[in-house]
């Protein structure tokens, strides 16, 4: 984690957390929603996402850098590409869940971080040591297993894995404070939302205006939902190398394996549980990779502590 300070690295920690968690229970909140059509969730999930986005910026006085970004064309291009990205990958990922293929899901995030590592050694010339390489082809071997059992390509989980990796280099590579990057990104594609959504309506063919006020409030909500993990998100893309950031998205997709068995009865059989062990047997040897720098937080920790 050369050139990149201490405390820089615990905060990014602490945000990768945060974020896959959430990310991790939002099955939930798309399955209320399963009444609604997966374009019309993602088009409002865009819209009330800018808004948000907006009031955030302006309560922190941010729309001088957003004036100042909107002025750059590299800079509009890069942000183009990234909601380009993100969009593909909360409309697959919504549609999946309200299909019932949540572990689908989950092994997309699973395979994520391969591709997320693969881009952060490949582009960005991040050095990783023969432990985490051991890591990376035991996972691997996993990711294959499951691949073979299915018996086709598994189009769901490639999707999201590639859309959310090169998302997730675009953030790395942008010099965008966080709600300034996702307020540009959902501007970028805010007016075809809103015209998906208008269609719909001309059309009679939308659901939104059916729907009981409970579930119009949690609609408005989407806004909330998706902002706060993906600045979160962001801030640990700064904070963190993407070699090291890949192995936190880990914990999304064991929590939505978790629900996807458990809470939504989804078949998961033996050659499932092998593969799934074999990727948690590659996170403990990535953990056991990073043990001293682990320890050094922690024992930075209880020193503070100590001192109280």
């Amino acid at each position: 984690m050369r050139g990149l300070s201490e405390r820089s690295q615990s905060k990014g920690i602490l945000y990768a957390i945060l974020s896959y968690g959430i990310w991790g229970i939002l099955p939930l909140y798309w399955k209320v929603l399963k009444q609604i059509g997966a374009g019309e969730i993602l088009a409002s999930r865009i819209v009330w996402s800018f808004v948000v986005s907006l009031l955030i910026l302006l309560i922190i006085g941010g729309f001088k850098d957003l004036r100042k970004a909107l002025s750059n064309g590299k800079t509009i291009l890069t942000v183009s590409l990234g909601a380009l990205f993100i969009t593909v990958n909360w409309f697959t990922y919504i549609w999946a869940v309200n299909s019932n293929r949540v572990i689908e899901t989950s092994l997309g995030y699973y395979i994520n971080p391969l591709f997320t590592v693969l881009l952060g050694v490949i582009i960005l010339k991040e050095r990783i040591d023969r432990w985490q390489i051991a890591a990376l082809l035991l996972a691997l071997l996993g990711v294959i297993l499951i691949t073979v059992q299915y018996g086709e390509i598994p189009w769901v989980s490639l999707l999201l894995a590639i859309s959310f990796g090169l998302y997730g280099l675009v953030k790395k590579l942008s010099n965008l404070t966080s709600i300034v990057a996702l307020t540009m990104e959902t501007m970028i594609i805010t007016p075809l939302a809103l015209g998906y959504v208008v269609y719909n309506q001309v059309q009679g063919t939308s659901s939104l205006v059916s729907l009981p006020l409970s579930v119009l409030i949690l609609v408005v909500l989407t806004g909330v939902a998706t902002a706060i993990p993906l600045l979160l998100f962001a801030q640990a893309a700064k904070c963190l190398p993407l070699s090291t950031l890949g192995f936190f998205q880990y914990l999304a997709p064991s929590i939505a394996l978790l629900l996807g068995i458990f809470l939504f009865k989804e078949e998961f059989s033996k050659v499932d549980f092998i593969s799934f062990g074999l990727i948690w047997m590659a996170l403990g040897i990535y953990s056991f990779s990073r043990k001293e720098f682990l320890n050094s937080r922690f024992n930075k920790r209880l020193l503070r502590f100590s001192r109280v």
